[in-house]
């Protein structure tokens, strides 16, 4: 058949789309929300495909497709297959990405801030992530070091003070008479910026941008922008990152037509339990739903891991956006699984109404 054909008895549904060479490979995977649309783009408009697009295009000879009740599953579908498949224009359309932690040594008499490609859980020392994109990462420690004046290039003391000391750069970590307590403070802000719980520091760098500006010295403006951009890229990323790291057991229900449901539980950011519910007796299918999902949660046990390693973090990174998305019409609760059994179930009951009814 030929595939412009096929592309129109594709359905309008949400789905996963596997694109194959003539050595019947899968050489892409991509999802969408419908089917039919997204794969016949490929195929028109090719003026403003990107050279990679159409490189793929041209060595299309055949593709299959899994449909799905909703857009949600598709992109956890998505990349399911990618990870298991490693399609080759999946990593060529990709921006190339290394996945990066922050480490805090805290164990030395002065901690250090850098990217480290490894994450410890019983070294002593503190870490953040793991990121994608491992130069943002590393220009925002470069911008909150240069803010806070700790790029000292002198780790070791010596009779004379660095050379980023007298550009500024450094509050004089290698002077003799330096006071510990003075740095101890800046990485106490760091950590609380990392934190999220103080992002002053974002200000006072705009502050700074906004002075270069008034100066007419718009090429330190653009470096203090682009700081900017790297903290509030790391900040959010590490919102993301802690907020599913705690809130790892949520209740998803999401609506297919006016009368029916996809129930969803979503333990330690794994879908582990979905299933399709009509909604013509709502007591009845609350009742249902509060027990089964009381019983899962009851009879497995809590994964209290309270960081991602590399292989969780695009699974968390997709169930993240899409529960804080405004323009899908999915409904979820995180569940406090800390309760007694007799709270727990109760708590589960008033979730689940409040969903079902909304």
């Amino acid at each position: 058949m030929d595939l412009k054909e096929k592309v129109k008895n594709l359905p309008s549904c949400p789905g996963v789309y596997l694109m194959k060479d003539s050595l019947d490979t899968i050489i892409y995977v991509g999802k969408s929300k419908n089917l039919k649309s997204r794969v016949s783009s490929y195929f028109t408009n090719s003026k403003s495909h990107s050279p990679k697009v159409v490189k793929l295009v041209k060595n299309l000879k055949d593709f299959e497709y899994i449909i799905t009740d909703t857009e949600f599953e598709a992109f956890m579908l998505e990349c399911k297959l990618i990870k298991e498949i490693k399609p080759i224009y999946n990593r060529l359309m990709k921006s190339p990405t290394s996945y990066a932690y922050i480490k805090i040594t805290l164990n030395s008499k002065y901690p250090e801030i850098a990217l480290s490609d490894n994450y410890s859980i019983d070294d002593g020392n503190m870490y953040f992530g793991p990121y994608t994109s491992s130069n943002k990462i590393e220009r925002a420690l470069l911008g909150l070091k240069e803010h806070y004046k700790i790029l000292c290039s002198n780790k070791f003391k010596s009779s004379s003070t660095c050379i980023n000391y007298s550009l500024g750069l450094c509050m004089g970590i290698c002077r003799e008479d330096f006071s510990k307590d003075r740095y101890l403070s800046v990485i106490d802000k760091i950590i609380s910026l990392l934190k999220g719980t103080d992002t002053g520091v974002i200000k006072e760098i705009e502050y700074k941008m906004l002075d270069a500006v008034n100066k007419l010295d718009f090429e330190t403006a653009a470096k203090y922008r682009d700081y900017m951009e790297a903290i509030n890229h790391t900040v959010n990323r590490t919102n993301m990152i802690n907020y599913m790291a705690l809130n790892k057991n949520v209740i998803l229900i999401e609506n297919l037509d006016k009368y029916s449901i996809k129930f969803f539980l979503i333990k330690d950011n794994k879908i582990t339990f979905n299933e399709k519910f009509s909604l013509l007796q709502k007591n009845q299918l609350v009742d249902h739903l509060t027990k089964t999902t009381f019983e899962y949660f009851s009879n497995t046990s809590l994964n209290n891991q309270t960081y991602f390693d590399k292989d969780a973090i695009d699974e968390a990174q997709i169930i993240f956006s899409y529960i804080q998305s405004k323009s899908n019409n999915c409904r979820y609760s995180i569940l406090d699984t800390n309760s007694s059994s007799m709270d727990f179930e109760i708590s589960i009951n008033k979730i689940i109404t409040s969903l079902i009814t909304s």
